[in-house]
């Protein structure tokens, strides 16, 4: 499990409007250099990553996907699990531990099988409150938080089962025929306490995130493999383009890429 710094990273609490050259990031002084070996499966190397992926401010919105070289966003299985790898879990374990909340969509919830994070919040947007199928532990149900429209609060509270209902938050939002505005979604966390956010997907909702301009940073995870599970990883929904700066990248020993990307037009260079 050994990662290397490929392109300098800004140190712990760097701005954000830092710019990248070409061997350094300037405004972001000390940076992590070039060549930095980083042992994933060590506790200095785990330190060491979450000094690599802290959020330069509190609100702070990433996108946190794995994706093929072809841009699918999953396996041979139909899931990532299958696009990932222990460094990559190593890396995904460190964003989870600097987010106050992990925000999934309600189709991954059940496809995926989502876990309930170790320290975070697990955020679940769902528009009908379909959540058969996860496995969610009753003794950390606590810090579920379950987003949805007013109409689909039964079906939650039947599809949670009994035990994870009863310790679980149900939040209810203003919603457009079913359809939550994601700035709605955004704006209804930040006033649960929920300011560090990352977004692990899935394709849709990181899509309507990126497309509506609330998205301050993409940590993109690419597996080296080709393969066409007919999943792009923004979805299929067509969107204007969004403007990207590299803050860092990384690389582990099967050649898989670890990529920190700056939303040039994203919240933070607008506050």
């Amino acid at each position: 499990m050994t990662l290397r710094v490929l392109h300098p990273a800004p140190a712990r609490g760097a701005g954000t409007g830092a710019l990248v050259e070409a061997n350094r990031v300037v405004g972001a002084d000390p940076v992590i250099e070039a060549g930095t070996v980083v042992e994933a499966g060590t506790d200095e190397g785990r330190a060491r990553l979450r000094e690599l992926y802290a959020p330069p401010a509190a609100d702070w919105l990433r996108l946190n996907l794995i994706a093929a070289v072809s841009g699918d966003a999953a396996g041979e299985d139909g899931t990532s699990d299958t696009l990932s790898n222990a460094d990559d879990r190593a890396v995904l374990a460190a964003i989870r531990d600097l987010a106050d909340g992990v925000l999934v969509g309600a189709a991954s919830v059940r496809a995926e099988g989502y876990r309930v994070p170790r320290s975070a919040q697990l955020v679940v947007l769902t528009a009908s409150g379909d959540l058969s199928g996860h496995r969610m532990d009753p003794e950390r149900a606590d810090r579920v938080v379950v987003v949805c429209p007013a109409a689909a609060v039964d079906r939650v509270t039947e599809t949670l089962g009994v035990d994870v209902a009863a310790r679980a938050t149900v939040l209810v939002v203003d919603d457009d025929h079913g359809v939550v505005a994601p700035a709605t979604l955004v704006d209804r966390l930040r006033g649960h306490g929920l300011r560090s956010l990352v977004c692990e997907g899935g394709p849709s909702l990181a899509g309507q995130l990126l497309h509506d301009g609330l998205v301050d940073e993409l940590c993109l995870s690419t597996s080296p493999v080709v393969i066409g599970s007919g999943l792009p990883v923004f979805g299929r929904e067509r969107f204007d383009p969004s403007r990207l700066s590299l803050s860092q990248l990384m690389m582990d020993d099967q050649s898989a890429l670890y990529a920190r990307w700056l939303v040039a037009d994203g919240p933070a260079t607008r506050r």
